[in-house]
């Protein structure tokens, strides 16, 4: 006798899980490219497999049912788990010595990451390796789908971590910057002092925001201007050249900035923030040799930043 879960079509699945995500049939159908009554009834099809209705409607929103989400947690990693093993056959079968996806939140792909992978790549010219860079929530949704073979990120404190490996590899520190143009020629504020300069900073309800609201409450620092939001490390850096405020900046991102005098370090004495970065994988999930020496090395060569 043939199982249910043998009767469903991985098509069917991958449509449903982009219905759940989306949170709307036409949504999906837009993003497919197909006409909107074929993804209903891939929709039903699916519901009637399993005797249950997956989906419900709240106005033109979609959402899931408690069989839904339970249907959909499943799928999403069958579908993830089968993108992966065409990714990998098809790149055995282009004789591809190696192939590896990496994920990144915005700092580490953007200023840390590249010289770091060229590096690699000098050692392994035969090689193909992707950087995504993104923020923290969908890298860990590309690992979990298979789209990324592994991650360097900072955590989003409301993301679910159940069903991932997570190892802490250094820890990025946060300065503070400001430039002469927006009267912040000082050299150093203390803590209460902070309150009343102008901030510019991410936008609020960001994972990037979230991560540094908690760190200055550890130092009961409560910022009441704050003058700009950006939604990237970079735009924020150009608006305090540009002297709209001060700013806490990853060290990392702002090396190059500092060296040429754009802008300036603003010593906090007493304060010491410092925001884990970890290595994410999916359980279970299997890595080609080329993967892991690219995995192995980055680790190293994070580790060794971090301990400087």
């Amino acid at each position: 006798m043939r199982s249910l879960v043998s009767q469903v079509s991985i098509h069917k699945l991958e449509v449903f899980c982009l219905v759940a995500e989306l949170n709307s049939f036409s949504r999906a159908a837009e993003r497919l490219g197909i006409a909107q009554p074929v993804v209903s009834a891939h929709i039903k099809a699916l519901s009637e497999k399993f005797g249950v209705p997956l989906t419900d409607r709240s106005g033109r929103r979609v959402t899931l049912t408690e069989e839904g989400q339970r249907v959909f947690s499943w799928a999403r990693d069958v579908v993830g788990r089968t993108l992966e093993l065409e990714r990998e056959m098809a790149e055995s079968k282009r004789g591809v010595v190696g192939k590896a996806s990496v994920g990144a939140s915005m700092t580490l792909g953007s200023y840390v990451l590249p010289g770091l992978v060229s590096q690699f790549r000098d050692r392994f010219p035969q090689g193909e390796v992707s950087v995504r860079v993104a923020t923290p929530l969908p890298v860990m949704d590309a690992v979990h789908a298979g789209d990324c073979d592994f991650a360097f990120t900072i955590l989003d404190p409301r993301h679910e971590a159940a069903g991932f490996d997570v190892q802490k590899v250094m820890d990025e520190r946060l300065v503070l910057v400001g430039s002469e143009r927006g009267g912040l020629a000082v050299e150093r504020l203390e803590v209460s002092q902070l309150g009343e300069i102008p901030f510019v900073t991410a936008q609020f309800g960001t994972t990037r925001r979230e991560i540094e609201e908690q760190c200055l409450a550890r130092y009961d620092v409560g910022r009441r201007r704050i003058a700009m939001e950006f939604g990237h490390g970079e735009s924020i850096k150009q608006a305090v050249r540009a002297g709209a405020g001060a700013a806490f900046l990853f060290l990392s991102s702002v090396r190059d900035e500092l060296a040429s005098g754009s802008v300036h370090l603003i010593e906090t004495p007493g304060m010491n923030l410092q925001v884990p970065v970890y290595l994410v994988r999916r359980k279970a999930k299997r890595l080609s040799s080329f993967q892991l020496a690219l995995m192995n090395d980055l680790v190293m060569a994070l580790r060794a930043r971090g301990d400087r």
